[in-house]
């Protein structure tokens, strides 16, 4: 009988062979080789076996785990590779984004990210009222110059929350307009929804705590550098994480809630890996972008980690 090897086997197997010796991998290689033992042995969409713990965002119960939007929206960070946008695109049509939604309920995923747009209004109301979906819509908007319209359209159309997307809280802030980003948590606020602002650069959490303003959440890149692409993409952008040992004194001494994104710096982190250490370094909460394939596991994943650290050193919020 011919011998049987698994996938992981056969990824192990297959660089060894084709390579000759590790001296001769590509860096990608190398990078598959020692994390093939954390790719699962296939994708699973079975259940996940317990209830997903959940905390409070202002009034609201939130999973500590949410759906990001690159389903609907197709933003997702890929570094260099230009058509990955445009695939996720082409993947998740309706049927897909509304099976992930299905999914991410039953996994005890209750709410998700999205940007406030004229297709994620149509396919959540689609999903809501077709199909009996629950999942929780918080807004994010992205133009600074019509902020309180916006906002006020998205309650209108069933966000329980809204927040402003990290690009624009880092240009605002380095414009000196921070004011801006309060008015955005006060008409949020005025319409009795929930209000985050979002941010790579630390400076924006920072200077709306010196103004006072008062969001029901931040929501801030997180991860540590240990990973092969880091040295690259500190030359190229500043969308990931700069210096997360600040972020942490920081996100200690502060009680708001915080949702951490980016915690696996686009796929360059395992899942396990960027799970732990937003969790037990203070994250209250963990926005990822899922495929329907990895929702179970992403999710169980989340549950075994959280369960680790009951407690530490930044309380979790209630």
């Amino acid at each position: 009988m011919a011998k049987q090897v698994d996938r992981r086997g056969f990824i192990k197997e297959t660089l060894a062979v084709t390579t000759g010796a590790a001296v001769a991998m590509s860096i990608e290689e190398r990078v598959l080789l020692a994390h093939a033992q954390d790719i699962p042995e296939a994708p699973s969409l079975t259940v996940a076996p317990r209830e997903l713990q959940s905390g409070k965002v202002g009034k609201v119960k939130i999973s500590r785990l949410i759906c990001g939007g690159n389903l609907i929206s197709g933003y997702a960070h890929s570094r260099d590779l230009i058509y990955v946008s445009d695939l996720l695109k082409h993947y998740f049509n309706d049927d897909k984004v509304m099976e992930t939604f299905r999914l991410c309920e039953t996994n005890g995923v209750n709410t998700a990210m999205l940007k406030f747009d004229p297709d994620t209004v149509r396919i959540l109301k689609k999903y809501w009222k077709e199909q009996g979906g629950k999942i929780q819509w918080i807004a994010q908007i992205v133009n600074p110059e019509i902020i309180p319209q916006d906002a006020e359209k998205a309650i209108e159309m069933g966000a329980i929350g809204v927040f402003t997307t990290g690009q624009m809280g880092d240009a605002l802030v380095s414009q000196g307009r921070v004011d801006l980003l309060a008015k955005a948590v006060e008409t949020v606020h005025a319409r009795n929804a929930i209000a985050g602002i979002s941010c790579h650069n630390l400076e924006v959490i920072l200077e709306c705590e010196k103004a006072g303003i008062k969001p029901d959440f931040y929501m801030k890149t997180f991860h540590h550098k240990n990973y092969w692409s880091a040295k690259i993409e500190e030359r190229h952008d500043n969308l990931f994480e700069e210096d997360p040992e600040r972020t942490i004194e920081v996100m200690k001494n502060l009680t708001t809630p915080w949702i951490a994104f980016k915690v696996m710096a686009a796929g360059a982190i395992p899942v396990r890996d960027g799970f732990t250490y937003a969790f037990e370094n203070g994250a209250d909460f963990i926005c990822a972008g899922m495929f329907d394939f990895q929702v179970a596991q992403d999710a169980n994943i989340a549950k075994e980690v959280i369960a680790e650290f009951q407690t530490r050193a930044r309380p979790w919020s209630a």
